[in-house]
């Protein structure tokens, strides 16, 4: 008999990474759009994502897909107006801001048969993400949604990783206790806020980045291995 019950995951990185043919469309787009490439580096897209955040506008805070697709439209804008575009620029940040790129995903090689066996087992899987509404619908596109009764995302709870509180609201929602649980996530301080609260926690370095320690991982099916190897010492 296994010592847990549930398993929640991090997205990105966790259990999904973008979708490169996506990707590529995307900067198309915006080239076509433009006249330029797409240059969004972290901090260029962190100085606009904030300037939209700080409108008074319904849809800010996000907390549907339609909400977020607004909100992007207008980070769009912002974005096509820094780089010199002067016409048309409602419609053109529309063309491109309908489509939630960063959604489309694309599960690693060891997902779905991980998922699976939990599933199987009996485990209750949930994710737990620093991210948008849209949450559950990038992962009900390529097929991992149904392995979950839970979506936790930072923009419905208001608060993001390593915060407690948005583990406590995903303990909650899957009425568990936080000893009873499994997590995993690919940031090592999202991993250590899990681990924090009373989780069983492990940072999942798929690069070797990081100098390992007891609780890093490499592929998630490592996971299926601590929970069998603690079953049988039960």
């Amino acid at each position: 008999m296994s010592k847990f019950q549930a398993i929640f995951f991090d997205r990105d990185g966790t259990l999904t990474r973008n979708n490169m043919e996506m990707e590529k469309e995307l900067h198309r787009r915006y080239k076509v759009l433009s006249g330029v490439e797409l240059n969004l580096p972290y901090e260029r897209f962190i100085k606009f994502f904030m300037t939209v955040l700080e409108q008074d506008k319904p849809y800010i805070p996000y907390k549907t897909i339609e909400d977020e697709i607004f909100f992007f439209i207008d980070f769009y804008e912002l974005l096509l107006i820094d780089d010199g575009v002067i016409e048309d620029v409602k419609s053109k940040a529309k063309y491109i801001g309908d489509k939630l790129w960063y959604i489309y995903k694309e599960p690693f090689d060891e997902v779905k048969e991980v998922l699976e066996y939990f599933k199987n087992k009996g485990y209750i899987l949930g994710v737990i993400s620093d991210g948008p509404p849209s949450l559950e619908y990038s992962l009900e596109l390529i097929g991992l949604s149904k392995y979950f009764t839970s979506f936790t995302s930072s923009s419905v709870v208001g608060v993001g990783k390593p915060d407690p509180r948005i583990f406590q609201y995903a303990l909650d929602l899957a009425r568990v206790n936080a000893e009873d649980c499994i997590y995993v996530d690919d940031t090592l301080d999202e991993a250590n806020g899990a681990r924090d609260i009373g989780m069983t926690s492990f940072h999942i370095d798929r690069n070797n980045k990081y100098d390992k320690t007891k609780w890093t991982i490499s592929n998630l099916k490592q996971i299926i291995e601590y929970v069998e190897l603690n079953q049988n010492n039960c």
